[in-house]
């Protein structure tokens, strides 16, 4: 997320500290590089010009230019800007009676998929959530969120085969909710290729229809310009209240994600950072800004922890860690926790100071997979004492989760390394290092060559 953008205003910043005293050619040629980088990263050159005159004006004032640290007094105004350009203050839902959620966009956004992303979300605040298929153009969407519906155990309305009255299904849709004891009702509307009259049309009567409380877009943020312009038509047609913003896993540049707000002046309020259901973050412009200027976010890194570890589980395996008697019934549970935190490699990038350089580190996720199939190919005898496994059941094991047995040996080698530097606390570093293979680094994560 960001990363692109993100490593040319480290560079900036190298510079800048490098300086015992700034002068205004300094900024200048400092700023003329932030530019080129804003709009390299996909941000509207409009809101790229205003941000870079906004931190111009504090930067060149007195307090900077004389200021012992200039360049940490810069970084300031960088981070104060950013999160004033990303919205302020984190926007949140207004679920106040009857709770509808209206939820729009185009097709291939991940409009659907987001439906349930946030009904999880809400789920897990205590809410009771609703979902209703109103996507009539796509039938595959019907089936989708009725799929995603049983997944996350959320009731879901879904209409007659082959009904084409969006209207119609939004009335059947109110009184089946009325039957149900839910407390906020999402709508997952019909999307296009592009915005056309007939999608306006619908969408103006749905939501004069169900006056929901919030009109969310949701935006795919890895096409850049496109999407700020879809979301202004959007909010020009229907009236938003609020950005759903996907894909920022996948997207380098994040342009969109800082021309959005700046553009429809209507807030990001969720960020979907992954493909599974749980990978959705409340968007934060403090903690957003922090992480693109490399100061990691100990809040969001600490919210998913407590989502995913169970304390006292931890608790355990860390008495058995001291211990030694760290098993691979144990080594399992702990990479599960890690897979309920999201991707390693963001994980990684929300560490401060550290996350810079262990973001570049390459990440081979198929690599966890395959440590993982090995570990499930194990009997739980043979993963609670893995002295035991010889020759025969290393070839069994091999076979049944699909590696060759020199990946098998590979993974038994460094495991017994790790039990025997457990008790060594000296050796631990040593120990990340070496073990998941592939040499040097932090690699002590399976996957983190």
């Amino acid at each position: 997320m960001f990363s692109q953008l993100s490593d040319n205003l480290e560079g900036v910043f190298k510079k800048l500290r490098g300086h015992g005293r700034l002068s205004e050619a300094n900024i200048a040629d400092a700023l003329r590089e932030v530019r080129l980088a804003l709009l390299e990263a996909d941000v509207e050159f409009t809101v790229a010009k205003q941000f870079i005159a906004a931190v111009k004006e504090k930067a060149l004032g007195e307090a900077v230019l004389k200021s012992v640290t200039p360049g940490q007094q810069i970084v300031k105004i960088f981070n104060d800007e950013l999160v004033a350009l990303l919205g302020g203050d984190a926007a949140g839902l207004d679920l106040n009676p009857p709770g509808r959620i209206l939820i729009a966009g185009l097709n291939g956004a991940g409009k659907t998929t987001s439906c349930g992303k946030l009904a999880l979300h809400l789920k897990k605040q205590g809410r009771r959530p609703l979902l209703v298929a109103l996507d009539l153009m796509r039938p595959a969407a019907i089936d989708q969120l009725a799929q995603i519906g049983r997944q996350i155990d959320v009731p879901v309305f879904t209409p007659e085969p082959g009904e084409r009255d969006a209207l119609k299904v939004a009335k059947a849709a109110l009184k089946w909710v009325e039957t149900q004891n839910g407390t906020v009702t999402l709508i997952d509307t019909a999307g296009r290729q592009e915005v056309d009259e007939s999608l306006v049309a619908e969408l103006k009567e749905l939501r004069d229809f169900l006056q929901p409380r919030e009109v969310l877009l949701v935006a795919d943020s890895a096409t850049g310009q496109q999407a700020v312009n879809v979301a202004k038509t959007f909010d020009d047609a229907i009236g938003l209240t609020g950005i759903v913003l996907t894909k920022l896993d996948g997207d380098a540049r994040g342009g969109a994600a800082l021309s959005m707000r700046a553009v429809t002046r209507k807030p990001i309020k969720f960020a979907g950072t992954g493909e599974k259901m749980e990978a959705l973050e409340a968007f934060d412009p403090s903690r957003m800004a922090g992480r693109l200027l490399g100061m990691g976010d100990v809040v969001g890194l600490v919210e998913r922890a407590a989502e995913a570890i169970d304390e006292k589980e931890a608790l355990r395996m860390a008495e058995r860690m001291k211990k030694a008697s760290f098993d691979f019934n144990d080594f399992l549970a702990q990479m599960r926790m890690m897979k309920k935190m999201g991707g390693l490699q963001d994980l990684l990038g929300m560490i401060p100071g550290m996350g810079k350089q262990l973001a570049n580190l390459p990440i081979d996720e198929s690599r966890m997979k395959r440590t993982e199939a090995i570990v499930l190919s194990m009997t739980p005898r043979e993963r609670g004492r893995p002295e035991i496994i010889n020759g025969s059941r290393r070839r069994r094991i091999a076979r049944g989760s699909g590696t060759t047995v020199i990946q098998v040996n590979q993974l038994l080698k460094q495991f017994g390394q790790m039990r025997k530097m457990m008790k060594s606390k000296g050796k631990m570093k040593q120990m990340l290092s070496q073990f998941g293979g592939g040499g040097g680094g932090l690699g002590g994560f399976p996957g983190m060559r």
